[in-house]
């Protein structure tokens, strides 16, 4: 059988998609480090720009820049190929270990998640570009800080997915060659809590300890988790006091809440605030904000027939792939909430994210290119 040319090209593009890979890996791009989020988009748009892809920028001030990607085809309802320039890691972390290639696999950091991911979708953008245009109009919006909950990026997100026909969010593909049809929501939320600061040895009984309250909270808050429902309750950090010999007037915590259908998340953060509202010592009080959010990934009909559709286009590239649900959050939520088909980590085979040994499976990243490129062909035929 014949390939279709976009997709005959994507099959010829291993060393120059880890070449681009390697590129936007050694540049450090953790969500606060605007800067780099916003290279690592210039690099992309560099890439684009010289394919053919029209590209445009969404400046920001609280977050790096946010870049859109275009590919012109006959009218109709885009596809939205998504990805976020923000990884978890801190600065100088792109020098203490570089990408590199050991035993067919790329390590480095944000390799899989998702910089592998930005790079395909970049490949699928240019297969298209190259031919004078897409078979159905093609977007690519490449975020900047997704592993914060996407606070700047959300509305962008939403917007550019309202009337599209389908989303491909190209976190890494599961460690078993899976993609997501169904993630958990997530709230991040911070406590403050406020107490009265007394000498710990001359007047310990005039205080009122912050962190000894806390820790009551911590304790209680963990306590919510019910393993058999799939929601998790997780005091991430804590911190608090001035010294050693004062009892602390003020400790803080930040709180991880997951859950997996949407009215959990309503009750779950009710029984957060009532713990928070608590008084566990006499005379302290404690404020508790969102600081980042995510919604979950919940199936439709409408997705269910668009991860059908990837199956069998993935099928076709001698891909094996089920779907699979994940405790883990992403974009996808947000454009899966407002109606549009949305399948999630469609990127690059790759595993244990956020940690130095992150990998991506050099050999998945052409296949699951081209399995983007023929769902987008898919798509288009209706």
């Amino acid at each position: 059988m014949s390939l279709h040319p976009a997709d005959s090209w994507l099959a010829e593009q291993e060393p120059a998609m880890l070449d681009l890979l390697q590129r936007i890996v050694n540049i450090d791009s953790g969500s606060y480090d605007h800067a780099g989020v916003t290279a690592v988009a210039e690099t992309l748009a560099a890439f684009l720009e010289n394919q053919g892809v029209a590209c445009s920028w969404l400046p920001q001030t609280r977050s790096g820049h946010i870049l859109e990607a275009r590919v012109e085809g006959p009218g109709g309802a885009p596809v939205l190929l998504l990805g976020h320039c923000d990884t978890v890691f801190p600065a100088g972390e792109a020098a203490r270990r570089p990408f590199r290639i050991e035993a067919g696999r790329a390590y480095g950091p944000g390799v899989s998640d998702m910089k592998a991911g930005l790079v395909m979708n970049a490949f699928v953008l240019a297969a298209f570009a190259r031919l004078g245009g897409a078979p159905c109009p093609l977007v690519g919006l490449f975020t900047s800080d997704e592993e914060i909950g996407s606070p700047v990026s959300r509305p962008v997100i939403e917007a550019t997915a309202r009337g599209c026909r389908a989303v491909l969010n190209a976190e890494p593909g599961r460690p078993s060659g899976n993609v997501c049809t169904a993630r958990k929501g997530g709230v991040f939320l911070r406590t403050t809590v406020h107490g009265r600061a007394a000498h710990a040895g001359g007047a310990y009984a005039e205080g009122r300890s912050a962190i000894l309250a806390l820790a009551h909270k911590t304790v209680a808050l963990m306590g919510l988790t019910d393993l058999e429902a799939g929601i998790t309750v997780n005091v991430g950090k804590i911190g608090g006091g001035v010294s050693v010999n004062t009892v602390a007037p003020e400790a803080w915590a930040e709180i991880d809440l997951r859950y997996v259908e949407g009215p959990d998340r309503a009750r779950m953060l009710a029984a957060i605030e009532a713990v928070i509202a608590t008084a566990h010592v006499p005379d302290t009080r404690a404020t508790l904000e969102i600081a980042g959010e995510f919604l979950p990934l919940e199936p439709t009909p409408a997705s269910r027939a668009l991860f059908e559709t990837y199956r069998r286009c993935a099928r076709e590239v001698g891909l094996v792939v089920e779907g699979e649900f994940s405790g883990g959050c992403a974009d996808s939520g947000f454009t899966a909430a407002i109606g549009v088909p949305t399948l999630c980590a469609t990127g690059p085979v790759g595993g244990k994210g956020h940690t130095p040994e992150e990998y991506v499976e050099i050999a998945t990243l052409v296949p699951r290119a081209r399995a983007a490129a023929k769902t987008v062909l898919a798509l288009a035929a209706g």
